[in-house]
């Protein structure tokens, strides 16, 4: 009982001769409580009709404020003076009429296997450590409520197509009609009962035993059981979890729509959507023995790198088919490559990568460097002496390059000057660590002047001779 009308019946009980104790019993009330009341004067009673000259004003303000009610406060206290409370003016604004009063909200029943709905909503999710927007596509059944979610890096129609096929896999069935918005990924022109669905998209429904219906532009509530679901799974299955892939996101949401979403008793249907759903499986059209494959074909000139690309990624193909033109067959998990009809690679897709390659081995040969040969001066200074190879050796470990100048002006010196004499200089200048091969040239002639010359012999036997 509210205030007023608790006001109004201590009155009427008093009218009728009632006692203060006896008023107090029947509405349990205290006697103060009692008293108070009646020692209140009696509220006029308020007209329902404002005055003619106040509605009209109203409405010239609230044209002026565009129907905003704080603005049409502050103009009527500018310029009429009047601070009417919060409350009172928007009572006058509702009797006045002049907002529109909402609309009733309607309820759609819908028989088992009649229709089922499908919509797509972007999600923040963290994939593999990072934040990226996904796209969520949903179908349910409308008569049961079953659902159904899975992840996508994007949607296009090669994704809505997999979607499809999965969602009435997982139904073991389908509705005679989907409801759809009017995206432009079913939809290859008009809107609403305008709508022209796009030739290979209505040919793949007939194909499962369905055909699409564009709801009408702005009337998002006609396929009201596909739009709540997307909070549902917003704010039930995506936070606190990771993924580590896409793979990892839609097993774990396929897990949720068994365990949690559709083993959830609801209200509207006084049992689970998974129990009504038995109940519907029954209505559903049955698919055919032969699903529908699900591709799309490409064609793709190899770069002079041995790839062809899809969707920014690179995939390798053999490197003598280097400038030819593709055929690919793009799957939803994998990319075939075809010339002239025979198959010449097949990659699994990089479906959550951008700018990515995926190489097969064998497909490109890698360049290997020939083993350097030994340069023609240490080949030729290789044999002669032991100790000459160990100079030679040492002599281009030195870091000065690969050593062929000093090599080559050593071979010089072997050329120029006697066996014996040069391999005698060789040994003393590795003996003391010697490379400098102006010095051991040096020491070459001293040992030359040595077994030519007779220096430092006897003096006077040449005094003699001279005489």
């Amino acid at each position: 009982m509210t205030p007023i009308q608790l006001r109004d019946s201590v009155r009427a009980l008093q009218a009728q001769g009632h006692s203060l104790r006896q008023i107090s019993r029947l509405l349990h009330i205290s006697r103060n409580t009692v008293r108070r009341i009646l020692r209140e004067p009696p509220r006029a009673a308020r007209g329902s009709a404002l005055e003619p000259a106040l509605q009209q004003r109203l409405k010239d303000v609230y044209a002026r404020a565009q129907g905003n009610a704080v603005r049409m406060a502050q103009i009527l206290r500018d310029e009429d003076g009047q601070v009417p409370p919060y409350s009172t003016l928007t009572r006058w604004v509702r009797e006045a009429e002049l907002r529109e009063p909402p609309k009733r909200a309607g309820r759609y029943h819908f028989a088992p296997g009649e229709e089922m709905q499908h919509d797509t909503s972007p999600h923040r999710v963290v994939v593999a450590g990072k934040t990226v927007t996904a796209q969520c596509a949903a179908l349910t059944l409308a008569c049961s409520r079953r659902l159904f979610v899975r992840y996508y890096p994007r949607y296009t129609r090669l994704e809505a197509k997999h979607f499809l096929l999965q969602a009435v896999l997982f139904m073991q069935g389908a509705c005679a009609r989907c409801v759809i918005d009017n995206t432009s990924v079913v939809l290859a022109g008009g809107a609403g009962p305008q709508a022209v669905v796009a030739p290979e998209m209505a040919a793949f429904a007939a194909t499962l035993g369905f055909a699409f219906m564009a709801h009408r532009v702005g009337d998002p509530n006609r396929k009201g059981r596909i739009e709540r679901p997307f909070f549902y799974v917003q704010t039930n299955f995506l936070p606190g979890r990771t993924f580590a892939d896409f793979d990892d996101l839609n097993a774990q949401a396929l897990r949720w729509c068994v365990e949690v979403a559709n083993a959830k008793p609801k209200r509207d249907l006084g049992c689970s959507p998974e129990d009504a759903y038995r109940q519907e499986l029954a209505h559903l059209r049955p698919l055919p023995a032969a699903l529908p494959p699900v591709y799309e074909v490409l064609d793709r000139v190899v770069d002079l790198y041995g790839f062809v690309s899809v969707d920014t990624n690179r995939y390798s193909v053999p490197e003598r088919l280097v400038g030819k033109t593709m055929t690919v067959f793009k799957h939803y998990g994998q990319i075939e490559i075809h010339h002239r009809g025979t198959p010449v690679a097949t990659h699994p897709r990089l479906v959550d990568q951008r700018d990515a390659r995926h190489v097969i081995a064998g497909h490109h040969t890698v360049a290997q460097r020939a083993p350097r040969e030994p340069a023609l001066e240490q080949q030729l200074l290789r044999g002669e002496h032991e100790v000459l190879q160990r100079y030679a050796a040492a002599l281009k470990a030195r870091p000065n390059g690969r050593g062929v100048r000093a090599l080559r002006r050593l071979l010089q010196i072997k050329r120029t000057y006697p066996r014996e004499p040069f391999l005698a200089a060789v040994q003393q200048a590795l003996k003391f660590g010697l490379f400098d091969l102006a010095r051991l040239e040096h020491l070459v002639l001293k040992h030359v002047a040595g077994d030519f010359f007779a220096l430092g012999g006897d003096d006077g036997d040449d005094d003699d001779t001279a005489a």
